[in-house]
C-alpha cells in the first residue's frame, strides 16, 4: 500500500504531529505544507525536505499530490480552512478543540454532511493509556454505574505556553476553559457516557494579567521563551504577550444529559502540570495519579472507611517504549485518522463530540464572564449526529 500523501495546514506548537504523520515507507508522509510565518517555514523545510513548502494554503489544499488534509492552525480558523478543505474532497483532520465557536463547529460538521467527505477532529486523549485505563475499568463495572466525575488540571507551564502568543487573547480562542479544557471536557463525556446540558462557572486572570513584562506587538518570543526547570515563581514570567484577556484560572459545575454531575477546575500557574480523575459510580470510585509513566490509578469498591491509600485495586497505567507525543496517543491518533481516511469506519475520537465539548466550553465561559449565571448549552441538529455517529456513510 502505497503512502497516504498529507498536506499540513501550519506548523506551530503542534508541528510536531506533523512530524509524528510523516512515516515514508510506513504509511503517510507528508508532501506539502502550508505556512505564514517564515521561519516556520524554514524550519518545515528542513523537517520536509521533499515536500512543496508554501505560504498559501490553497497551494496545498488543491495541490494533486496531496490525498488528505490535516490542519493544525489556531484554534479561530480552524473552520474557514477545514470547510475549503472538505469542499474539495479530500479527508480532513482537525485539530482540537474543533473551533472556538459553537456555530463555527456545525458549520464543519454541516459542510462534512453535505459534501459526504470524511472529518476526523485529533482529540488524542482519548488514545492515552490512563484515559484507556480508566475508561475500562469503568466498562467492566468495578464502580457501578458512573453518577459524578471530577477533573482537575494543574497547568504547571501554563505562563509558557498559554501567555506569550495568540493563546492569550480571546479573538483567537474564546477563553482557555474552552481552549484547553475541551480535551478533558471530551474525555469527561467519554468516561460518563453523556454530553453537558447545564454549565456554571466562575473564573478570572489572577497572575498573568499584572505582569507588566510584555512583548510588543508583532515582536517574535524569545529564544527562551519555554523552560522546563525555570520561569518559577509565575510572577519571573518575561515576555509575555502583548494582550492577555483570558483567564488563568476556571472551576465549573455541569450536568449532563444522563444525569451525571461533574466539575472541572483548570489552574496555570501551579507549579505541577498532569491531571487528576475522580470518577464515583455507586459502588465505588477510581482516581489517577499521575498520568504518564509510572501512574496508576486506584479503585476503592469492597467496604467503606477512613482514608487508605491500599485500594482495591491498584492498576499501573502502560508504559509506551517510544511514545512518539502525550504518552502514545499521538502516533495511536495518527494510525487512526491514515485508517479512517483511506477506509472509512468507527473511530474512538468523534465530530460530534468534539462539537459538544466546544459547545460546553463556549457557555461556560459566557457563565464566568457573567457573574457564574448557569447556562444552557444547545444540542446539535439530530440529522449530524445520526450522519456521524452512523460512520460517515451516506
Amino acid at each position: 500500500m502505497t503512502d497516504l500523501r498529507l498536506g499540513v495546514l501550519g506548523y506551530g506548537l503542534r508541528g510536531s504531529l506533523a512530524r509524528t504523520a510523516h512515516r515514508p515507507g510506513a504509511g503517510s508522509r507528508v508532501t506539502a505544507l502550508a505556512e505564514h510565518d517564515a521561519t516556520a517555514r524554514a524550519e518545515a523545510a528542513a523537517a520536509f525536505p521533499d515536500a512543496l513548502i508554501a505560504s498559501d494554503h490553497r497551494k496545498v489544499v488543491a495541490d494533486p499530490d496531496v490525498d488528505a488534509i490535516v490542519v493544525l492552525t489556531p484554534d479561530h480558523t480552524h473552520a474557514a480552512l477545514a470547510r475549503e478543505a472538505l469542499r474539495e474532497g479530500k479527508p480532513v483532520f482537525v485539530e482540537k478543540p474543533l473551533e472556538i465557536g459553537i456555530e463555527a463547529c456545525d458549520e464543519i460538521l454541516r459542510t462534512a454532511y453535505e459534501t459526504g467527505t470524511r472529518l476526523y477532529v485529533g482529540h488524542n486523549m482519548r488514545h492515552m493509556p490512563v484515559v484507556r485505563l480508566m475508561r475500562d475499568i469503568i466498562e467492566r463495572g468495578e464502580i457501578g454505574e458512573v453518577k459524578t466525575v471530577w477533573v482537575r488540571h494543574f497547568v504547571g507551564y501554563g505562563g509558557d505556553w498559554y501567555f506569550k502568543d495568540w493563546h492569550a487573547e480571546r479573538r483567537c480562542t474564546t477563553g482557555l476553559l474552552l481552549q484547553k479544557a475541551a480535551h478533558d471536557i471530551d474525555v469527561l463525556h467519554w468516561l460518563a457516557n453523556g454530553y453537558t446540558r447545564q454549565v456554571q462557572a466562575l473564573g478570572d486572570l489572577m497572575v498573568y494579567g499584572d505582569n507588566t513584562h510584555r512583548r510588543a506587538p508583532g515582536e517574535p518570543k524569545t529564544d527562551d521563551w519555554y523552560t522546563e526547570d525555570g520561569h518559577w515563581p509565575p510572577h519571573t514570567q518575561r515576555g509575555l504577550n502583548a494582550v492577555i484577556d483570558v483567564e488563568d484560572v476556571s472551576l465549573v459545575n455541569m450536568r449532563l444529559d444522563n444525569g451525571v454531575l461533574a466539575a472541572y477546575q483548570q489552574c496555570h500557574f501551579t507549579p505541577d502540570y498532569w491531571r487528576n480523575y475522580t470518577v464515583i459510580g455507586d459502588a465505588g470510585r477510581l482516581e489517577n495519579f499521575g498520568d504518564g509513566p509510572g501512574a496508576e490509578v486506584k479503585v476503592w469498591n469492597s467496604r467503606r472507611s477512613g482514608y487508605r491509600g491500599d485500594a482495591d485495586a491498584t492498576y499501573p497505567v502502560p508504559d509506551v517504549q517510544d511514545d512518539g507525543g502525550h504518552a502514545g496517543a499521538d502516533p495511536l491518533l495518527i494510525d487512526e485518522f491514515v485508517r479512517f481516511a483511506r477506509e472509512g469506519g468507527a473511530t474512538d475520537t468523534s465530530p460530534v463530540a468534539a462539537r459538544m465539548a466546544v459547545a460546553a466550553g463556549v457557555r461556560a465561559t459566557q457563565s464566568l464572564r457573567d457573574g457564574g449565571t448557569p447556562r444552557e448549552v444547545p444540542g446539535l441538529d439530530p440529522a449530524l449526529i445520526a450522519y456521524f455517529e452512523g460512520g460517515q456513510v451516506r
